[in-house]
This record gives structure tokens, C-alpha cells and sequence, in this order.
């Protein structure tokens, strides 16, 4: 295992990574090992939409009431 230093490391951003590590249940360290592991694994090309939906649950978004679909939208006449 290698060992990293990260210097010049500023007190707002130590702040927030110490409340979401505590959050998580981690140390400071094994959280920033956590952000840098997901942040850098390999995507595959077809796991947007997996990621989105995953991004959007929870906000109510399948709750709305969309508009029924029973008539075609007509394109402009040209000329008329």
C-alpha cells in the first residue's frame, strides 16, 4: 500500500470531510480512500441512466402527473 500526503488542504474543505466521514461512520482517512475509490473506478458505458436514476430517487420525480399523449404534436406549414 502506498501512503499519501495531501498538503494546502483548506479548513472548509477538512470540515466537510470530517461531517461526511462521521456521517459514514469512517475516519477521515478511510473516507477520503471511499471518495477517491468511487471517483475513480472504471465506468461502464452503460450505467448512466442507472447513475441518474440513482441520482434523482427519492426527489418524487414518479409521482408527477404527466399530460396523456392522445394527440400528435403537428409540425409548423411552411408557407401557409
Amino acid at each position: 500500500m502506498s501512503v499519501l500526503t495531501v498538503r494546502n488542504l483548506d479548513d472548509e474543505l477538512k470540515t466537510r470531510l470530517r461531517v461526511r466521514a462521521a456521517q459514514n461512520g469512517r475516519s477521515m482517512e478511510a473516507e477520503a480512500r471511499e471518495i477517491l475509490r468511487e471517483s475513480l473506478a472504471p465506468r461502464k458505458a452503460g450505467d448512466l441512466g442507472e447513475r441518474i436514476h440513482a441520482r434523482l430517487a427519492g426527489l418524487g420525480l414518479d409521482e408527477i402527473e404527466l399530460p396523456s399523449r392522445t394527440e400528435l404534436t403537428r409540425a409548423p406549414g411552411l408557407g401557409e
